[in-house]
């Protein structure tokens, strides 16, 4: 029994500490203790509460009195708080009547400030706007003063920057919907101004030809002037005939033709001055921004093989006059020159692919043409105006990059032709005046007579002359004028070969009347004098192909070909020297001067080009060269050794045509190896292996390959290859310095 008390003690302490939903296990346990537990517990229950009540009792007396001293202070605050009460009524009655006008004047401010709210929410939107309105007037100003490329990039802004921003109102739809009425109307507009401008440049391509034209032919007569009075300055290339009077005619002829020019040179148009081509470039453009370039390509480029088929078809009675050639060929160059034009100054419109494929297919029609309506041609002076019209035709259009190889090929055929019409013009000449012929001595009987006589033909006997007059000279009539007709033929013929690349057929025709007037005549001043224009003029003809070279001195690799110039040289030549094979032999004296005049041509002509390609690599204008450059001169040096070693002329013995390159070969062979070790220890020495190199020589170039090494290695100092290579150049200048200067030193 007094065991279950402290137990009783514990579960009334567990239930006045634990919450209520976990009583139930505490009280179970009351019932699971030993018998009558039950009702022990609740009798310990009972006391605990009656303890419990007498405590609450206890603290209930000792608060009394203070919560009845509350309720005393409460009810004399009470009076106070309705007297409050009145007053804050009062107080409040008071305010709201002095707050009615602060109310209203409240309202009006608050409407004010709506208002305000809203003016600038309006301006704010009419700030936007505005720009858009307007940008969109620029837009139709730009439309009505034809600025349509202008007007696409308005339009560009407008849909980009502008219309974002206000795609919300009404008037921006409109405009929206509006803008690709107004881009097809610039295409329409845009398309017809094209064809307005390719129906201009239809009607004035023979205006702009002949233009081209004369300013090609000018260009190239002052270059021939400048070249000649070069030649004259340095006393070479200078031939004198006989009577003098052909030089001193052409002299006076070009003097003539350059005064001329020159007084009518301000009248000369441009292109540009007889075409607008702003059309074009507008419409490139605008297609070009609508995104469509292509079909403005495509159309422009029909078109003009649609112009182009016109502008090749020629009149049918073309051969009866220069002038409809002359008409023909200005029209062909017009177009070209407008082809290159729109070439240049536009990208992607036309193509060089596109413009050499146009020219290739003009270039066929164009020989067929000539082709057909020269051989109608019966006149001689025609045929030579001709072939005048067709050498500034192909130098015009070369002057703006189209080959012309062909139309010179054109003129071989058309120089037989020119030579049948000669051959039967001369032919009844000379027919005429054998038949007129007594076939008797003329006879002179005064010093007046003779000299009228030897005037006309270079007569010299020094017995006749001791004879006393009158006397008669032992040929007929017909002996000086066969002579100057035989001479006004040489001219005929040489006119044909002026202004020509290659003049094979007036060689080869020189060569045949050559012969004709030995055998016939027996002119031998006048052989001597005809081998030495041979010998002149074609050291004249090689410097004009060396005028042709167009080296890149700073290349860094060759072509791995020959230049084209010096294969145009090469053939030249061969066909030059395979004349003299074709020569006419009536006796063996006669074939042994032709040998001979043919090895002293070929000898005097590799020494020619020898030097001459000496001279280019060190002219003091060439300042810098790369080893690139000289490999491929090196490709055109080989080739020229090739043709001396080909026995272009029979009758050299071993390699003696070869030898006119020797310095050359050796001084290309020295860069080539880069053998100065060897040059260096070897010079001076009888066989030495560039015995023909001269110290002077090699410095200089060597000196333009270390100008062109130091510009192109600005990084060298970082690179010990190229600082290397930079010393041994170097080393080797001093060494060949010195070398100058001894023998600067032993030949004072």
């Amino acid at each position: 029994m007094a065991e279950s008390l402290p137990e009783h003690e514990r579960i009334l302490q567990e239930i006045e500490s634990t919450e209520t939903a976990c009583v139930g296990p505490t009280l179970r346990s009351v019932y699971d203790d030993q018998p009558n537990a039950h009702q022990k517990f609740m009798e310990k229950l009972d006391a605990c509460i009656r303890n419990h009540d007498r405590e609450i009792e206890k603290m209930c007396n000792f608060h009394h009195q203070g919560f009845v001293d509350a309720i005393t202070e409460l009810l004399k605050v009470r009076a106070d708080a309705e007297k409050l009460k009145v007053q804050v009524t009062d107080t409040n009655r008071r305010l709201q009547d002095a707050g009615k006008e602060v109310i209203a004047q409240t309202e009006e401010i608050i409407q004010c400030r709506l208002q305000q709210r809203n003016i600038t929410t309006v301006v704010e939107k009419l700030q936007l706007c505005l720009p858009v309105l307007e940008m969109y007037s620029k837009l139709k100003e730009q439309m009505n003063v034809k600025r349509y490329y202008s007007a696409l990039k308005t339009m560009e802004q407008l849909e980009n920057i502008c219309f974002p921003r206000v795609s919300q109102y009404r008037f921006c739809q409109i405009m929206i919907e509006n803008l690709p009425k107004l881009r097809e109307e610039i295409k329409e507009i845009s398309m017809s101004d094209l064809k307005d401008f390719l129906e201009s440049i239809r009607k004035h391509s023979d205006k702009i030809g002949e233009t081209a034209m004369k300013q090609a032919q000018q260009q190239k007569t002052f270059n021939a002037s400048l070249q000649k009075q070069n030649n004259l300055s340095y006393g070479r290339n200078v031939y004198i005939n006989n009577d003098g009077v052909p030089e001193t005619r052409n002299e006076m002829v070009l003097k003539q033709n350059l005064e001329e020019e020159e007084e009518h040179e301000d009248e000369v148009l441009t292109a540009h001055d007889l075409v607008d081509f702003s059309p074009v470039y507008r419409c490139l453009h605008i297609y070009s921004v609508l995104g469509d370039a292509e079909t403005f390509e495509n159309y422009y480029r029909k078109q003009r093989r649609k112009q182009a088929r016109l502008v090749l078809q020629p009149q049918s009675n073309m051969h009866e006059t220069i002038e409809g050639y002359r008409r023909y060929f200005s029209q062909i160059v017009g177009f070209f020159v407008v082809e290159d034009h729109i070439l240049h100054v536009t990208q992607g419109l036309i193509t060089r692919a596109y413009t050499d494929e146009l020219w290739n297919m003009a270039l066929s029609k164009i020989i067929a043409v000539l082709r057909t309506h020269s051989s109608y041609c019966t006149d001689p002076d025609l045929v030579l105006e001709l072939k005048n019209l067709i050498v500034v035709f192909a130098d015009t259009l070369q002057g703006y990059g189209f080959p012309v190889n062909r139309l010179f090929d054109l003129l071989f055929e058309i120089r037989d032709q020119y030579n049948e019409t000669l051959l039967k013009k001369w032919a009844v000449l000379f027919r005429d005046i054998f038949e007129a012929d007594n076939y008797s001595p003329i006879p002179v009987s005064n010093e007046e007579e003779y000299k009228i006589v030897i005037s006309k033909f270079p007569f010299q006997d020094p017995e006749i002359d001791k004879q006393c007059f009158p006397k008669k000279l032992p040929m007929s009539q017909s002996v000086p004028q066969i002579y100057i007709q035989v001479k006004e033929f040489i001219y005929a013929s040489l006119k044909f070969s002026e202004s020509l690349h290659r003049r094979i057929p007036a060689y080869r025709k020189r060569c045949h009347i050559l012969h004709y007037t030995l055998s016939a005549c027996g002119m031998l001043d006048a052989r001597h004098a005809a081998e030495g224009e041979i010998y002149t003029k074609l050291n004249q003809k090689i410097d004009e192909f060396i005028q042709l070279a167009d080296y890149d001195w700073t290349m860094t690799e060759p072509d791995g070909r020959a230049s084209g110039y010096l294969m145009d040289l090469i053939n030249f030549l061969r066909s030059t020297f395979q004349v003299f094979t074709h020569l006419p032999n009536n006796n063996n004296d006669h074939a042994a001067m032709s040998g001979k005049v043919a090895q002293t041509a070929c000898m005097s002509a590799c020494q020619h080009l020898s030097t001459s390609l000496m001279q280019m690599l060190l002219d003091n204008d060439l300042k810098q060269i790369s080893m690139g450059a000289i490999q491929q001169f090196n490709l055109d040096v080989i080739q020229c050794e090739l043709f001396a070693s080909s026995e272009p002329v029979p009758g050299f013995q071993g390699e003696t045509l070869q030898l006119a390159f020797i310095d050359l070969r050796q001084l290309l062979d020295l860069f080539m190896v880069w053998d100065w070790s060897t040059y260096l220890a070897d010079y001076g020495q009888p066989g030495s292996k560039y015995l023909r190199v001269n110290p002077s020589t090699a410095l200089a170039l060597l000196e333009k390959m270390k100008d062109l090494s130091k510009k192109n290695n600005f990084f060298g100092p970082f690179r010990k290859n190229d600082r290397d290579k930079q010393k041994l150049i170097e080393t080797v200048v001093r060494q060949l310095r010195g070398l100058v200067n001894g023998m600067s030193h032993q030949h004072p």
